[in-house]
């Protein structure tokens, strides 16, 4: 039995996927399975190195790799990434990284649930939230940010019957319902 590093020629996707590569000088390996860890799945890129293990004719390749796009990882790091700089990164101090260059989409069949001290969402342009109910749950003085009294005072700047000043006082309970209102 012996090992080969291979350059990859092709992938093709199958139930069983299958590769083409050159090997040692003048040496092409075509049409041959390539193994692959349970749950994990890949496909490298043409120029992608390999390395085949080979018994007679028998040639599989049972890892792949390419240095044009590896990530630069610390001890004990993970990390799953693209060419196209998109990656999943485990690093230490046990904190997840994820870097997408275009969308990041979860789709979940049942509940979403996190849990954490602080959270922060920042858009550069808009945020929706798409649902038949929001409960906001817990304590809720900390919305006094949607309705405070720089909203009162908004509000509370014109007038109604166009005298000088405004005519019609305002508190939070006429501008905020029972869930809004802060505490």
């Amino acid at each position: 039995m012996g090992m080969i590093r291979g350059i990859v020629m092709s992938v093709l996707e199958g139930m069983i996927k299958r590769f083409s590569a050159s090997g040692r000088s003048d040496e092409t390996i075509e049409d041959r399975e390539y193994l692959q860890h349970y749950g994990f799945t890949s496909r490298p890129k043409t120029g992608a190195e390999l390395i085949i293990v080979n018994e007679g004719n028998h040639y599989v390749a049972v890892a792949s790799d390419d240095r044009r796009y590896r990530v630069a990882v610390e001890d004990g790091e993970v990390c799953l990434y693209t060419d196209e700089g998109d990656r999943i990164h485990f690093k230490r101090n046990r904190t997840i990284e994820i870097v997408s260059g275009n969308r990041l989409k979860a789709t979940v069949e049942n509940d979403v649930e996190i849990t954490s001290k602080t959270a922060l969402v920042t858009a550069s342009v808009s945020c929706q939230v798409n649902s038949p109910l929001i409960n906001l749950g817990g304590d809720r003085g900390g919305l006094k940010a949607i309705c405070d009294e720089r909203l009162i005072s908004w509000l509370g700047s014109h007038t109604h019957d166009g005298g000088a000043t405004p005519d019609q006082s305002l508190t939070a309970s006429d501008v905020c319902t029972a869930i809004t209102k802060a505490g």
